[in-house]
């Protein structure tokens, strides 16, 4: 069967790619040996956040008398929260199904591996293999839990993101090694549904990707809720006891000993690039990522990949654009590429994290002489209405041009207020512009403007 793309995968970046496609006239076929969805659908963005919304929604009701009302006794009914975020997830995979059917996208099912000639050998999962041709072939087959040689996972006790968004029985105690997002948002879930939780970190700070004011920030706010944080911290040996995982950690101070019912590794991604053909054909990869252009074609013309898989940051509205790019230029279209210096990243944890651009030891280690306000939530009067005074927003510019450089904030849903920063960037917004666009009044995002006021010496509100 011939088509003018075939996608490997059909994550937020595969589908996305496959139907601007359809879109633009091309025959598109998509292969997914799993759901349609992907990671971010299935596994990832969308039934996570299901669970973090019923970890906010008990928290609510746990603190309901700071609000002025009286709730009975409560409990988490684990198993039901568990089936909530499942059933999100297969609602979102339904709704990919019914788009693959509207752009008329051919949905196979199976595992796709490349061949020479610009074919794509599909095998279905009773083995039955079949070629399928196409002038352009895009692989997004994304990632997958990284596991460390000490740190084996055998989905029980030691496990991966997907194992913790489907546990049985709610765990007594947990400790999760790695604090990026995936590490940060499971622990607070886990934490507020009562377990034990202990984060452990190699480098100096949670969140080590994060401007140091929030990774401080976030580290005080989790102390204060009662969460065990171990930076400077490795995980060396974790043995399986009668009570679940007896864990050794190495600090600066020497060898300690936890125990815990399980083990989360959050330590990072590794890219689905194995038993895919790039060997055969010759594609070049570089660091476990396959090696693309602006455009995203990698070393075999007509072969591109998106996404996870190569070396730009791993988040799915990062692969939906590349998917949109590179379908975009494979039609002939004028198109820019994409600027990695203005790709928001969010945290949903609580209270949520949001950031773009540069942090502020980047920006001074690049040479700009900075202009740099902070403020707070504690004197935001939609922050103090809605009893959510914890964190702030922090904005970076360049002091002789106004340049915005770089935002970061934490706080509640910062992570809706970000796209601001994003826009600005993208319009190459001055700090001044900023300051005098009006902003409404009270909200969580007016703090972007006094921020920017305290930054030019002009706050009023503190």
């Amino acid at each position: 069967m011939n088509f003018d793309l075939i996608v490997l995968g059909s994550g937020p970046g595969g589908y996305v790619a496959a139907i601007r496609a359809a879109q633009l006239g091309m025959k598109v076929a998509i292969v997914e040996k799993e759901s349609l969805g992907g990671v971010c659908l299935n596994w990832g963005c969308i039934p996570t956040k299901a669970l973090l919304k019923s970890a906010q929604v008990f928290e609510y009701i746990n603190h309901a008398a700071d609000y002025g009302i009286t709730v009975g006794k409560s409990s988490p009914d684990f198993a039901r929260v568990i089936a909530r975020s499942r059933g999100v997830a297969d609602g979102m995979s339904k709704g990919i199904q019914f788009l693959m059917k509207k752009n008329k996208i051919e949905v196979i099912n199976g595992t796709g591996k490349l061949k020479r000639g610009k074919v794509l050998e599909v095998t279905s999962a009773d083995g039955v293999k079949k070629d399928y041709l196409a002038k352009n072939i895009i692989l997004a087959t994304g990632s997958r839990s990284r596991e460390l040689p000490n740190l084996k996972q055998d989905g029980k006790n030691i496990i991966g993101y997907r194992e913790a968004m489907t546990l049985e029985k709610m765990p007594k105690s947990m400790i999760i090694v790695g604090t990026g997002a995936i590490g940060v948002e499971f622990a607070y879930f886990y934490h507020s549904m009562g377990c034990e939780v202990t984060l452990v970190e190699f480098l100096p700070n949670i969140m080590p990707r994060e401007d140091l004011d929030v990774c401080k920030e976030l580290e005080k706010i989790y102390k204060k809720k009662g969460l065990g944080i171990m930076t400077n911290a490795s995980v060396e040996k974790v043995t399986l006891g009668t009570n679940g995982c007896d864990v050794e950690i190495k600090t600066a101070a020497g060898i300690e000993k936890k125990s815990a019912d399980i083990v989360l590794s959050a330590v990072g991604i590794q890219a689905n690039i194995e038993n895919i053909g790039l060997e055969d054909l010759g594609v070049k990869t570089e660091k476990g990522k396959i090696v693309v252009d602006g455009y995203y074609q990698t070393s075999v013309p007509g072969i591109y990949a998106i996404g996870d898989v190569i070396d730009t940051p791993a988040l799915a509205h990062v692969a939906s654009a590349e998917g949109i790019t590179c379908v975009e230029k494979i039609a002939g279209m004028h198109v820019a590429t994409i600027d990695y210096s203005n790709i928001p990243g969010c945290t949903y944890c609580s209270p949520e994290i949001a950031s773009v651009g540069m942090t502020e030891k980047e920006a001074k280690e690049k040479g700009y002489e900075l202009k740099v306000g902070k403020f707070p939530f504690s004197a935001s009067g939609k922050a103090s209405a809605a009893g959510a005074k914890d964190g702030f927003v922090k904005v970076i510019y360049d002091a002789k041009y106004g340049e915005l450089l770089g935002a970061h904030m934490i706080g509640m849903n910062v992570t809706e207020m970000i796209a601001e920063i994003v826009v600005a960037k993208k319009l190459e917004t001055t700090g001044h512009e900023i300051l005098k666009a009006i902003h409404p009044h009270p909200t969580m995002s007016e703090a972007v403007m006094e921020a920017t006021a305290a930054a030019y010496g002009e706050v009023i509100h503190l």
